[in-house]
């Protein structure tokens, strides 16, 4: 960066040059903080693949006011438990693969004896 002689300010920045060191940086910067936490998302739905229902809070149930069980609830089927999402996710990928590669040949009749 190039300075005037007489002061110690640098120059208003002219156009997008300038720009762009800053903005790889910022980007750069995203980047892996995003990646940073997709993979503790990935560690967390490895380590605990269960969640608490966001619909009765982990409860299980429904509670009227006066504290008795109104029913229990649909979302978990009374379990207080829900899927994440990101296990969700790769369990469908998972599916997918095993569907779409060709399954191992299966013999249906036991092997000759050698020789015979």
């Amino acid at each position: 960066m190039a300075f005037h002689a007489a002061t110690a300010t640098p120059p208003a920045a002219t156009g997008l040059g300038d720009l762009l060191p800053s903005l790889a940086t910022l980007l750069a910067a995203a980047v892996g903080v995003l990646l940073l936490w997709a993979l503790g998302y990935a560690a967390a739905c490895a380590a605990s693949p269960f969640a608490r229902c966001r619909r009765c809070e982990g409860v299980g149930k429904t509670i009227k006011p006066n504290g008795r069980v109104k029913r229990w609830c649909r979302h978990c089927k009374g379990t207080g438990l829900r899927l994440r999402t990101g296990r969700r996710a790769y369990n469908y990928l998972r599916r997918l693969r095993r569907q779409g590669t060709r399954p191992t040949r299966v013999r249906t009749t036991p092997p000759r004896p050698f020789g015979k």
